[in-house]
């Protein structure tokens, strides 16, 4: 596994902005896809965003016009922007990163909540 360290999580407003920061490192061989899942309680983990080696970028319905997705590929890392964020979007995020190499690995996450 990757070691992945993410930050950026905290408390916000509705309507107000949160940017989320992932960085990889480890034995790195290419990594072909990094990405950002939420997980709520007793609810299973669901993609939010991510972004292929190539540049394409995907999001779930419910975030797109408001997330977005980058990366450094120098820096190994990946961010998430998130604007005009809703009380539907508290969950904890967790980063994702498959590596063609070492695999699939997963940070520990970063809680994200939104107050009404």
């Amino acid at each position: 596994q990757l070691r992945l360290v993410e930050s950026g999580g905290g408390l916000v407003q509705a309507g107000g902005s949160l940017r989320l920061s992932c960085q990889a490192s480890g034995s790195i061989f290419r990594i072909n896809f990094m990405g950002w899942y939420r997980q709520d309680p007793g609810q299973q983990r669901e993609l939010v965003a991510g972004i292929t080696s190539g540049g394409s970028e995907n999001y779930a319905d419910s975030v797109k016009g408001r997330f977005t997705i980058s990366r450094d590929s120098a820096k190994n890392s990946v961010y998430l922007q998130m604007n005009s964020l809703k009380s539907e979007d508290t969950a904890v995020y967790y980063c994702r990163v498959i590596d063609r190499g070492t695999g699939d690995s997963w940070g520990q996450g970063t809680q994200v909540t939104v107050s009404s």
